[in-house]
């Protein structure tokens, strides 16, 4: 054989080779930008594929809608030293004679260390009956028990001291220093400060949620949202359950990606940038910057808003694409919204595929070879 004919021979086996592997599939992470353009509306498929510019940014751009009603805005600081049912009172009553109806002989005051207050809110004072103590303060109750003790002992002079018990308290859970039952005190009125009292939140304050539950009522905010404006510091009531959860959002990173993963959201608000970032940026052996995809079932409203129509009815499928070599193509990626349940998927650069295949077909033609000089 000429060599001439054995080179030609040569180039068929390669031939035969490259087919054989592009038949079989190479592995890879996933479609790659044709593949994914294929499965647009536009080729009868049935996603739209919708490059990333200013306008689309701006109709797609959502924040998480978190905040409290106005019941809650509006509801005013309970007064500290209201007495609430629960609670506990002290009580000291002073006689002005020797041998008084509650004191003993040669003993002028009384001292009554702990009384209870009801479920209904009421106490029981000796002589006195039984009096309703919550909704007062200490010092109208003082002058209720000094009216009913003034027409059976000359004078008497009482002291009424309130402790706070389990009836004006609210209960906090979560990711806190110290979860429990805190009592609603002068210091603790408040959201933050109650916060502050159960040792404030032991996770990240950037993903930090708070929930206040009150009766059917619930309302959440975030953390830091706490303290960006007085308005949001709202009054505590008796009863109140707070939680303190981490954020729950989360995307999922596929493709040409440093990692692949389900990955939380580190912050309020996450770029496509910063959710590349958070997984260790594009693979530089195999990415494709022209081909990064997010992934999203648009509302209605917003996918008419991004395609320009108004007949879309329901969740649209959109695959977002972004162009990192464009000009404007980092700043289209900073500042485009990654939301809840977006895919970001990272295609492979079309060289890759070249090179897997060859890494195929040398690695067959060298196993040919070997098994040619056996048999030889």
């Amino acid at each position: 054989m000429t060599s001439k004919t054995s080179r030609h021979a040569r180039v068929l086996v390669m031939l035969a080779l490259a087919a054989s592997v592009a038949a079989c599939g190479l592995p890879r992470s996933g479609p790659n930008k044709r593949e994914i353009f294929e499965g647009s509306i536009l080729e009868a498929g049935d996603a739209f594929v919708v490059a990333v510019n200013d306008r689309v940014t701006r109709a797609t751009t959502v924040s998480p809608g978190l905040g409290f009603s106005k019941s809650f805005l509006q509801a005013g600081v309970v007064g500290s030293d209201t007495i609430q049912a629960g609670d506990t009172i002290g009580l000291t009553i002073y006689e002005n004679v020797d041998d008084g109806l509650l004191a003993g002989e040669g003993v002028n005051a009384s001292i009554l260390e702990e009384v209870q207050v009801d479920g209904e809110g009421y106490i029981f004072i000796p002589y006195a009956g039984r009096i309703r103590a919550a909704g007062n303060t200490p010092e109208r109750l003082r002058q209720i028990i000094t009216e009913k003790l003034d027409a059976q002992t000359p004078d008497p002079q009482v002291l009424v001291r309130r402790a706070a018990g389990d009836g004006a308290a609210v209960s906090i859970v979560g990711s806190v220093g110290a979860q429990g039952v805190y009592p609603i005190e002068r210091p603790t009125r408040t959201l933050s400060s109650m916060l502050a009292a159960a040792g404030g939140v032991s996770i990240e304050p950037e993903i930090a949620q708070v929930t206040v539950i009150r009766g059917k009522y619930r309302g959440k905010i975030w953390f830091e949202d706490l303290f960006s404006g007085p308005g949001n510091d709202i009054a505590l009531r008796a009863g109140d359950r707070i939680l303190v959860e981490e954020d729950t959002r989360a995307f999922t990173a596929l493709g040409a990606t440093g990692s692949q993963n389900r990955v939380p959201f580190e912050k309020q608000t996450l770029s496509a940038i910063e959710a590349i970032a958070q997984v260790g940026g594009l693979s530089s052996g195999l990415a494709d910057p022209t081909g990064v995809f997010i992934l999203r079932n648009e509302p209605a409203h917003i996918a008419n808003d991004v395609l320009g129509r108004s007949d879309l009815q329901g969740d649209q499928r959109i695959a977002y694409i972004l162009d990192l070599t464009q000009p404007t193509g980092m700043f289209m990626a900073r500042d485009f919204s990654i939301r809840d349940g977006d895919t970001v998927y990272v295609t492979e650069a079309p060289f890759v595929q070249w090179n897997k295949t060859l890494g195929a077909i040398t690695g067959a033609a060298a196993s040919a070879d070997s098994l040619n000089s056996l048999v030889k």
